[in-house]
């Protein structure tokens, strides 16, 4: 494992000594840690990884690093495969889920905590670089696409995997936008990594070969809205914030729960969600 430390490329957000960036990032790592993110993988999500290792058809030997990893949905499937993995996160509770997870099957991996928009790698470190449904959490879109490219070797393969601003999740958020708390100065909406044109923008010329696929997790976990609402708000830490910042406005929790209830039946179809999502892949100039 490569363990230098160098300074991330310039276009990123605030320094991540300052006070300012310390405190969002230290919000961002309690909101994962809340609820029960680990059985949302379990039970929803998980799966999404492998298709990414898949896709990018990680080999024995490689280097890889798994970005904003969560419990390691990718990073697991990608060590199977015999690759040399490490895994990061902000948030050191769900590193210790995949830790746990990675131990019980004997397999070598690193976990690290560490922030996307600024990777304590060197430049070029790894084969590999991936981000399943994680790195479009990070709140500054461009500096945690200019790591993903610095710390992957030239010729090496980033490959990331969002949900799409249109498809369930993104409507998720953007139901839950009118309730929520009015973001930090310079974050862009997460979704926005589901779009094509938008990681094409931030990886810039930088990359080659770059291919988005649409594709949809048939997610079958939930008999009607209501039952999709209640898992949420029990286990989900964008949608706990949500509702903890509206606690106090009665009114308010009834409107979401009734507009997080209908979005659920929206899309629910013969028992099933389609979940869209778009996986990009592309090679490191």
């Amino acid at each position: 494992m490569t363990s230098t430390t160098t300074t991330p490329a310039p276009a990123g957000p605030a320094d991540p000594t300052s006070g300012a960036d310390a405190a969002l990032k230290a919000k961002h790592a309690a909101m994962w840690a809340s609820g029960d993110y680990p059985r949302v993988a379990d039970e929803v999500v998980g799966g999404l990884g492998q298709v990414l290792v898949d896709t990018v058809d990680v080999q024995a030997g490689q280097r890889v690093l798994d970005v904003a990893a969560g419990t390691g949905s990718s990073a697991l499937p990608a060590a199977r495969r015999g690759a040399e993995v490490t895994a990061t996160d902000l948030t050191p509770a769900l590193l210790e889920v995949g830790r746990r997870m990675a131990a019980a099957e004997g397999l070598g991996l690193t976990f690290e905590v560490a922030d996307a928009e600024h990777l304590p790698y060197g430049d070029g470190a790894f084969d590999v670089v991936l981000s399943c449904i994680g790195v479009m959490f990070a709140p500054h879109h461009q500096a945690a696409a200019d790591e993903l490219v610095r710390v992957c070797r030239p010729g090496g393969t980033v490959g990331v995997l969002s949900w799409t601003p249109d498809g369930f999740i993104g409507q998720l958020f953007a139901t839950m936008k009118p309730y929520a708390p009015p973001p930090p100065p310079g974050a862009s909406p997460a979704p926005l990594w589901g779009r094509a044109d938008h990681v094409r923008t931030l990886l810039g010329d930088r990359v080659t070969d770059l291919v988005g696929r649409q594709q949809t997790l048939a997610v079958e976990r939930f008999a009607d809205g209501v039952e999709f609402r209640e898992f949420m708000k029990a286990t989900y830490g964008p949608t706990i914030a949500v509702y903890r910042f509206i606690a106090e406005d009665a009114e308010k929790v009834a409107a979401l729960d009734a507009e997080m209830a209908a979005l659920g039946d929206r899309f629910l179809a013969d028992g099933v969600m389609g979940w869209e999502y778009l996986l990009v892949t592309a090679r490191r100039v």
